[in-house]
């Protein structure tokens, strides 16, 4: 058998020589030759490779994995990331099970010091901030007062975690998104553990995790479970990668962003085909964009349905690890990657992968998303006909009056995400637009609800030193806080003026949301995004209304349209329930449902999933649902129209 120990070698830097585990010796090893391996297969063999022997990994494993592609189907690939990253909204239950785990052994008589992770967490609070106030100067500091206020237990919690156990890092409220945090302070690209270097890797409890792959990072999201246990030493087990490889060739023309960029390439991968699959960026074209380009593309991972979209360490990495101000990991980085075969350069012969499209930056477009989905790209110059396209008859007649709310009034106008917010080109150009509205005299509607939720302080100081966050301030886009907010339907109350008219005459307007459709009782059918300015119109007929319904994914409510509301409105009455509240029993009684929605945004919404709870639907109740709307028709046509088939359709 192979002694894969012969891979071990020292390389030297002026901090001092450290340990590696080279990939060029495997082939005098048995192994294949790592030369033309995709930098996403390398990545994983070296993870294999310095675990050989453990548990988890054999040598047949790494040889099998250094063959890649040829088919291994006896090889298993037990990928052990570096840390783990976390937000608020997943960290704390996290950190619950740990303190449980904790209790139960000091109960046992044992040490409860003894748990504690095995690899570093990064636990960044983002998710709790929400626009209370906005459109003044203290805008932010009144809502971090009211996110400390509401999330005192929780945040008192998280304090306690970071001095209990040795490898939690907290990241306290009000210093940004996780993901641009992650991007532009926490991350080190290549780690060193007990004298060991190795390249640095995560996974993170949310989808968009993949924005640190713009680095040369190798992340993507999991699942609260899968973060949990890799915490305590379990690796994920993948199956053998696939890995498409996307050829960039030519340079985005003048007038065009990362956006319009990211949403061609998103319409390109959506059509191909890359869900559970790894794509990798290479080609000439890569060194035509820059660092925040690149985890813009990344970032938006969960659009196309990668596992993740890796861009391999060249001279642009080490460019912004100078510009962020970690000059001292430059020699580390540059050093091994050279040494392992994982520093790209355009002369380098192209990897070999299971699949390659091509994409000329050059034939990238002014674009935006919509009118539904985040695949149906519109150039800007149709977007008012993919409107009417969508809508036909029933926005022909209205036309909103601007002076006027309406069907299709725009009410929340949010530059936030940390897509966008962490790419200076389009903040900057944001704030070059701002600056031009004011001089010509242009206002924002006092209807509409502005913010400013940028994902870095960063963003604000070079807004603030360009001389355009005055701008952005006069059109009613101050500072409202460091965090998540629109995007994960954070964006707090409608301006109390919408809220009324909505309420007397049905209108539909915005009501939260980033690039798709968040599913709620007052969700829009459209929606647009362009360079990181979010907003969505929908022209709906009086006294159409929409009944929310839970399809027991936290993550997605159904929709019920209007013709059968009337016919539920007497079942709801006769149980003395709202249409929510019976809506969201009846997903609760089907086959396999055992849990309501969790995390339930606000007040009203935790009490009407409790009412529920309480609400016994009948087989007279079930024939009389049936009787308006036949079986499996209330989970919402619109996410099958995205996704497919909804997992708990009856």
């Amino acid at each position: 058998m192979s002694d894969l120990g012969a891979t071990r070698d020292r390389i030297s830097t002026s901090a001092g020589s450290v340990e590696i585990l080279r990939l060029d010796r495997l082939p005098q090893l048995g192994g294949g030759d790592p030369s033309r391996l995709p930098h996403t297969v390398k990545i994983l063999l070296e993870n294999l490779l310095r675990r050989v022997g453990t548990r988890d990994v054999s040598e047949a494993d790494v040889l099998a994995l250094s063959r890649w592609p040829e088919p291994a189907p006896d090889a298993s690939l037990a990928f052990m990331p570096a840390r783990v990253l976390m937000q608020d909204f997943t960290g704390v239950p996290a950190v619950v099970d740990l303190a449980a785990m904790r209790s139960a052994l000091a109960r046992a008589g044992g040490d409860p010091e003894r748990v504690d992770p095995v690899i570093d967490v990064d636990l960044v609070i983002d998710h709790s901030v929400q626009v209370d106030r906005f459109g003044t100067p203290d805008a932010y500091e009144r809502n971090i007062e009211l996110e400390y206020e509401r999330n005192a237990e929780r945040y008192a919690l998280l304090r306690w975690a970071q001095q209990a156990f040795r490898s939690v890092r907290v990241v306290p409220p009000g210093a940004g998104i996780c993901h641009q945090v992650n991007l532009e302070h926490l991350s080190t690209v290549v780690t060193v553990r007990d004298g060991v270097a190795f390249p640095d890797t995560l996974v993170g409890t949310d989808s968009h995790t993949t924005m640190i792959n713009g680095l040369g990072i190798l992340g993507w999201g999991v699942g609260g479970i899968e973060a949990e246990a890799a915490m305590l030493g379990q690796p994920l087990f993948l199956p053998p990668p696939s890995v498409v490889g996307v050829r960039l060739t030519g340079e985005l023309p003048p007038g065009t962003t990362a956006t319009d960029l990211v949403l061609t390439l998103t319409q390109m991968l959506r059509a191909h085909g890359v869900v559970g699959r790894f794509v990798e960026f290479f080609g000439p074209g890569c060194s035509r964009l820059e660092l925040a380009d690149r985890a813009t593309l990344s970032n938006m991972c969960p659009e196309y349905g990668a596992t993740a979209a890796l861009w391999p360490i060249d001279a642009e990495t080490l460019r912004y690890l100078r510009l962020t101000g970690r000059e001292d990991r430059v020699e580390l980085v540059e050093r091994y990657a050279k040494e392992q075969g994982l520093f790209r350069t355009d002369g380098d012969p192209d990897p070999v992968f299971s699949e390659v499209l091509e994409l000329d930056l050059s034939s990238v477009e002014p674009s935006l998303a919509g009118p539904r989905r985040p695949q149906d790209r519109v150039s800007l110059g149709r977007v008012w006909a993919s409107f009417e396209e969508v809508y036909g008859e029933r926005v022909a007649a209205e036309r909103p009056d601007a002076g006027e709310i309406r069907n299709g009034t725009v009410a929340i106008a949010a530059i936030t995400s940390c897509t966008n917010t962490s790419n200076p080109s389009v903040m900057i150009a944001a704030g070059l637009l701002a600056k031009r509205a004011v001089e010509l005299g242009l206002e924002t509607k006092p209807w509409v609800k502005t913010s400013l939720a940028p994902g870095s302080r960063v963003v604000t100081d070079y807004l603030e030193a360009a001389g355009l966050l005055p701008y952005l301030e006069k059109l009613g886009f101050a500072l409202v806080g460091y965090g998540c907010t629109t995007c994960i339907g954070n964006s707090g109350p409608l301006v109390e003026e919408v809220a009324e008219r909505v309420q007397a005459d049905d209108l539909a307007v915005v009501h939260d949301g980033r690039r798709f459709r968040v599913y709620t009782g007052l969700a829009p059918d459209t929606d647009y995004e362009l360079d990181g300015v979010a907003f969505r119109t929908l022209p709906r007929p009086p006294g159409e209304r929409l009944a929310t319904v839970a399809t027991v994914n936290d993550l997605h409510f159904g929709e019920v349209e209007c013709g059968v509301i009337e016919g539920l409105e007497p079942i709801a009455a006769d149980k003395g329930v709202t249409l929510s509240q019976l809506a969201l029993a009846w997903c609760m009684a089907q086959p396999g449902v055992t849990s309501p929605i969790i995390g339930p945004r606000t007040l009203a919404q935790l009490e009407d999933n409790l009412k529920a709870l309480e609400v016994t639907i009948t087989d007279e109740d079930r024939a009389r649902i049936d009787a308006v709307i036949p079986p499996g028709q209330m989970v919402s046509p619109f996410y099958e129209a995205e996704f497919g088939p909804h997992p708990y359709r009856v």
